[in-house]
């Protein structure tokens, strides 16, 4: 049974699951699906072609599925996706795709968007994040899963995150962050490993001292990095392997400090 107010507008088409809440004054376009046991708080607006999971909340005054703010966008049809179990706080605005990007934006489930955070159009965005307070993501972002982005940090268009990045608040990310890194500044440049992500996430000692071999041969010995992670692409250890992969497959660069 749904918990619907009734000064909330749900209009016809709109497709809804079973034990949703949808607080006062919140719209539901017509286009929009909801899953089981979502939680949607007042003053809310979801628009556009939405299609949102399970078990969600999405606290009152966010804007979710509006238009994207792309000078190039002309009505297309386009999509937001939305997993399950996320938390999505007071005045958060997720955009859908655009016809150049994909027409997808797409987000994982078990995420953390606190307040004033900004999903522009054709990002992705994996499971098991957090998103600090004024986070912006531009167009066409990609954020691997556990990355954790710090308060009043933008990212640029078409940067990639790796997976357990830990971003430092009020950083500006220009260019592509490798996996199991820690990065901060203005500009943000690496700053080392993500320890602490790694002590939590990680097998055994093992694999964190793989990664830390193979972060001082990329970003600290002065050697060419093509040339290191190369070489390093070849190792067994698959998670040295895969930061190995994602320095080979970089379109903007990574922003470490060359000697």
């Amino acid at each position: 049974m749904n918990n619907i107010h009734k000064t909330a507008i749900i209009e016809e088409g709109a497709i809804l699951g079973d034990n949703i809440t949808i607080g006062a004054y919140t719209i539901v376009g017509k286009d929009v699906k909801i899953g089981d046991g979502t939680s949607i708080d007042s003053h809310t607006v979801i628009a556009g072609k939405t299609t949102i999971g399970k078990d969600n909340h999405i606290y009152s005054h966010a804007a979710i599925g509006t238009d994207p703010q792309d000078l190039k966008f002309n009505g297309e049809e386009v999509e937001l996706i939305i997993g399950d179990n996320n938390k999505i706080r007071e005045f958060t605005l997720f955009n859908p795709g655009t016809e150049g990007g994909g027409s997808i934006t797409r987000i994982g489930s078990n995420n953390l968007f606190m307040g004033y955070v900004h999903v522009a159009h054709d990002v992705i965005i994996g499971d098991n994040c957090v998103f600090a307070n004024c986070a912006t993501l531009a167009g066409h972002v990609e954020i691997d899963d556990f990355v954790v982005v710090g308060g009043l940090t933008p990212i640029h268009q078409f940067c990639k995150i790796g997976t357990q990045v830990m971003i430092g608040g009020g950083s500006v990310v220009t260019q592509d962050i490798p996996p199991y890194c820690l990065a901060e500044g203005n500009k943000a440049v690496l700053r080392g490993l993500n320890l602490n992500g790694l002590r939590r996430r990680f097998d055994n000692r093992e694999d964190i001292n793989a990664v830390k071999t193979a972060y001082k041969a990329l970003f600290e010995s002065g050697n060419p990095l093509a040339d290191t992670a190369k070489e390093l692409h070849e190792n067994e250890n698959k998670y040295v392997k895969n930061l190995a992969s994602f320095c080979l497959e970089t379109k903007r660069g990574i922003p470490y400090n060359r000697k």
